[in-house]
C-alpha cells in the first residue's frame, strides 16, 4: 500500500524557490550535496534545457548536483550558472587540477506573456540554491510560487479563455523505497481531475472548463493558422522526481521515461510541437528496489503533482484558477 510522503523522507537532497511575484517568473532548484545519479526524458517540439545530453547512460559523467526548473523561456537557463556559482562557493561539485565544477541541469518553462518580459537570471539561481541551504524542504510551497509563478493552462483556445497554473509536489513510498515527484505545469493543454473530467483548461462562455480540441477548433476557424509560426506560443511542463532508489544512469532514464505517462494522463493534450516536457530523475542510492517498482511509484507521485500543481494555483495575472470554476 503507497504511504504519502516528504522532503523530510529525502534527506540526500535540498530544495527551495525563488518567486519574482511581480515579474510572473521564477525557479525552483534540487540539489543534492553529495552527488546523486541521475536520468532524464524530454518529449514535445519545443524544449529549453540544460545538461541533458551528460545524463545519456553511454556519456562519461555518472552523478549531478542540481536540477533547476525555471521560468522565462530559453532566458531562464541562465539561473543554473547561479546555482553553480553557490554550490562551487560551497566546495560541491566534480574536484579536478585545483577547480570544483558543480553538475547542474535544467529545463524552462515559457512564461514571458504573463506578468512582466523578465526571467531568472544567476542571481535568482544563487538566491534560490542558498535557501535551500538556509531552510528545511519539508513544506515546500505549492501554486504560483518557484517555476511555477507564470504557469498556465488550456491554451488551445483565445489567450483570454486560458487558465492560472502552478508548481505543485507529491510524495510516496513503499516499504523504504521514496518517490517524490515536482512539477511546473505550464501545458498547451487541458488537466484532467481524477475522475476524468476537466481540473482547469480552456475557458467556455459559461465559465466552465471546456474540451481543448473543441475549443481549438472555434479558434482555428475564427482565425486559421496559414503556417506553424500562427501556432500557440510555447509552452512546456517540466518536472523532477526525487528518490531514494539505487538506481544506475540508464535505470534512472527509463525512470524519466515511463513517468512521462503521467503527463498523458493527467494533461490533454501533452507533447506536442508546442510543448517542450521534461522530466528529470535523481536518486540517491539508499534503497535497492526493481526499476519497474521506482516507475511505478514515481509515475503515481507525478500525476497526483500535476493535480497539486492546479488546484493549489490562485487566480492571478488576469487569469482565473481552478479553485474559481463555478
Amino acid at each position: 500500500m503507497f504511504l504519502e510522503a516528504s522532503f523530510a523522507d529525502l534527506p540526500a537532497f535540498r530544495a527551495a524557490h525563488m518567486t519574482d511575484a511581480e515579474g510572473g517568473t521564477g525557479c525552483t532548484v534540487f540539489i543534492a550535496p553529495e552527488g546523486v545519479v541521475a536520468g532524464v526524458d524530454v518529449r514535445g517540439g519545443a524544449p529549453a534545457t540544460r545538461e541533458t545530453d551528460l545524463l545519456r547512460p553511454e556519456n562519461m559523467v555518472q552523478q549531478i548536483n542540481a536540477v533547476v526548473l525555471s521560468g522565462g523561456s530559453a532566458f531562464g537557463l541562465e539561473a543554473s550558472s547561479g546555482v553553480m556559482e553557490e554550490l562551487a562557493a560551497r566546495g560541491i561539485g566534480f574536484k579536478l587540477a585545483g577547480a570544483c565544477v558543480p553538475i547542474v541541469c535544467g529545463a524552462s518553462l515559457f512564461d514571458l506573456p504573463v506578468g512582466a518580459p523578465v526571467w531568472p537570471d544567476a542571481a535568482a539561481g544563487r538566491r534560490a540554491a542558498a535557501t535551500a541551504f538556509a531552510d528545511a524542504p519539508a513544506d515546500l510551497a505549492q501554486g504560483c510560487v518557484g517555476a511555477g509563478t507564470g504557469a498556465t493552462v488550456g491554451k488551445l483556445g483565445l489567450p483570454e479563455q486560458a487558465m492560472k497554473s502552478g508548481f505543485g509536489w507529491a510524495g510516496l513510498k513503499l516499504g523504504g523505497l521514496v518517490a517524490l515527484a515536482c512539477v511546473a505545469v505550464n501545458a498547451l493543454g487541458n488537466v484532467r481531475a481524477e475522475d476524468g473530467s476537466w481540473l482547469a483548461g480552456v475557458r467556455g462562455e459559461d465559465g466552465r472548463v471546456t474540451d481543448p480540441l473543441v475549443a481549438a477548433a472555434a479558434a482555428f476557424a475564427a482565425a486559421p493558422a496559414s503556417s506553424e509560426d500562427a501556432a500557440p506560443a510555447s509552452n512546456t511542463t517540466i518536472g523532477c522526481i526525487l528518490t531514494n532508489a539505487q538506481l544506475t544512469k540508464a535505470q534512472a532514464t527509463k525512470v524519466a521515461q515511463i513517468s512521462q505517462d503521467a503527463y498523458a494522463r493527467a494533461i490533454k493534450p501533452v507533447h506536442t510541437t508546442s510543448d517542450g516536457d521534461a522530466i528529470f530523475v535523481m536518486a540517491s542510492g539508499e534503497a535497492p528496489a526493481p526499476t519497474d517498482a521506482v516507475a511505478i511509484l514515481a509515475t503515481e507521485a507525478m500525476e497526483r503533482a500535476i493535480r497539486c500543481a492546479v488546484r493549489h494555483a490562485e487566480s492571478s495575472y488576469g487569469l482565473a484558477a481552478a479553485c474559481d470554476l463555478p
